[in-house]
């Protein structure tokens, strides 16, 4: 099979198709012919040598993908050959054939085509980890989302309007703020022009949001410390801004402020089945009635990774990129 992989770390230059030996179903595990792989932060990460797979797990890029299922283990009931599926792995979405313990894996609704289908279980996994399980935002709270115009960020919104929350989100441009009020955010907030934490004060009346999903750590500590209301939750989901700050621990005790981080990689297997069993009870139900729906801002052929490194990296995407494994013409 075809497979995206890192000649070393570096930029996007370094990636490269490879011959690789194609995957075998073992025991609870299932082969999929990949139709769309999802490109996310991680993955740069990877590229550059700063975040490697853990112990076991394929090196090839990739940590979603979707298509049908070319072969089933021993063991394996919930799934057969032919179904169309979507699925979180641990690495290998950037390749023609994945292989992924079946409990990772959840049918694609009739009406998302398989290729957008690639971009959906990482970030709205994520999003809904995050937020309800991690951060236990309920109806009727306020949920501040940084970098609402990525990925996990047009999920979120999504997801938290679902259940009757209020979204205020930050993003760098006026048309991604655009974008985040037409997904059903309440109020955007220019990080480039504007005090964000000013405005989620003057927003909430001064009270603060309950719930903050951070992507940026270490940078963003004080604000979100000071933006977030006393008894709320800040759940940090991304190091973009460093990963070592001070914190004003007393200020949390006062105000009984949470400090939550999460990740979704490296959970044991047992952990990984339970999340994504509430993604498929939680989320797809929306997905498949068109409630809720994937944001791709474009798709790209399989060879295309490197370009499409540099597309995220230049922070114009709007959702997400999706690679086309589909066999070429």
């Amino acid at each position: 099979m075809r497979a995206i992989v890192v000649a070393g770390p570096g930029g996007p230059e370094q990636l490269h198709i490879e011959e690789r030996p194609d995957p075998v179903a073992r025991e609870g595990e299932i082969v999929v012919r990949v139709a769309g792989a999802g490109i996310n932060r991680a993955d740069l990460l990877q590229r550059q040598g700063l975040y490697p797979p853990p112990p076991g797990a394929s090196d090839i890029l990739g940590l979603e993908a979707s298509g049908v299922v070319a072969g089933v283990g021993p063991g394996v009931e919930s799934i057969t050959v032919g179904d169309r599926a979507m699925l979180l792995v641990e690495g290998g979405g950037y390749a023609e054939l994945v292989a992924v313990r079946a409990a990772q894996a959840v049918r694609v609704p009739d009406n998302i085509d398989l290729i957008t289908a690639g971009g959906i279980p990482e970030v709205f996994i994520t999003a809904h980890d995050a937020l309800f399980t991690r951060g236990h935002l309920q109806d009727g709270e306020t949920a501040l989302i940084h970098g609402g115009g990525g990925g996990v960020g047009t999920a979120a919104i999504q997801l938290a309007r679902q259940r009757g929350c209020r979204v205020l989100v930050t993003a760098g441009s006026a048309a991604k703020l655009e974008r985040c009020l037409e997904l059903g955010a309440d109020a955007g907030i220019n990080y480039r022009s504007e005090d964000f934490v000013a405005r989620t004060r003057e927003l909430t009346d001064g009270r603060g949001a309950d719930v903050v999903l951070d992507i940026m750590g270490a940078s963003y500590l004080e604000p979100n410390l000071q933006a977030v209301a006393t008894d709320g939750r800040i759940v940090v989901i991304g190091m973009q801004g460093g990963t070592h700050a001070d914190i004003d621990l007393g200020a949390m005790l006062r105000r009984r402020i949470s400090l939550i981080s999460t990740a979704l990689r490296a959970r044991p297997p047992a952990q990984k089945a339970a999340i994504v069993a509430a993604f498929a009870a939680d989320v797809v139900p929306a997905l498949a009635d068109s409630r809720t729906r994937a944001v791709v801002d474009r798709v790209l052929p399989l060879e295309d990774a490197g370009e499409a490194h540099r597309l995220m990296e230049g922070g114009g995407v709007v959702g997400k990129i999706v690679l086309d494994a589909s066999p070429r013409a």
